[in-house]
């Protein structure tokens, strides 16, 4: 009775893993992607500097654990706590993987070839936080791809239907902003 024992357990498995795989998302999100800065960490304060208050320059950012397979890396940098919804600071995309991060105010100046999409300034380069009331969250994600991508300066939603099922891995810093 107990011999298909494994069709009990690998049936609904791989029924979840079809299912996760159709709606998008990734099940090779956890190789050990890491992003990190130097200018501040999870959940800390992001200095005056990149934020509209301050130069609005981006800051540096930095990466490892990038899987061999990953043709290019995109970065997305986004406010949840929008009052219109969530904005988008920053777009960037066929980042190399070889890399190991970005240096400070690398807008306008990304290695290899990468590009950047649109943020919700209609603008093509980083926007720096700017909450016109409160504590938001800043999220700064980044995707490794098993592709590179054809696209023309696209739009956060544009980037991501683009990357839907060639995300290898992918990980989040978040950082916190209020103006003062």
């Amino acid at each position: 009775m107990l011999k298909h024992w494994r069709h009990l357990i690998t049936g609904p498995l791989m029924a979840l893993a079809a299912m996760a795989l159709l709606a998008g998302y990734d099940v090779a999100g956890a190789d050990g992607l890491q992003i990190t800065s130097p200018a501040f960490a999870e959940g800390e304060t992001i200095p005056v500097r990149y934020t509209c208050q301050g130069e609005d320059i981006s800051p540096p950012l930095g990466w490892s654990g990038v899987p061999e397979m990953a043709m290019t890396l995109a970065l997305i940098v986004d406010d949840p706590d929008a009052p219109g919804g969530t904005w988008v600071h920053w777009v960037a995309y066929n980042l190399p993987p070889d890399t190991d991060g970005l240096t400070i105010n690398a807008s306008g100046n990304l290695p290899g070839g990468a590009w950047e999409g649109t943020n919700s300034w209609g603008r093509h380069d980083y926007g720096g936080p700017c909450p016109p009331s409160g504590e938001h969250r800043y999220r700064f994600k980044l995707y490794a791809l098993d592709r590179q991508l054809e696209l023309e300066r696209p739009t956060r939603t544009e980037l991501e239907a683009a990357m839907r099922g060639h995300v290898l891995a992918q990980d989040s810093l978040v950082g916190v902003y209020e103006k003062r």
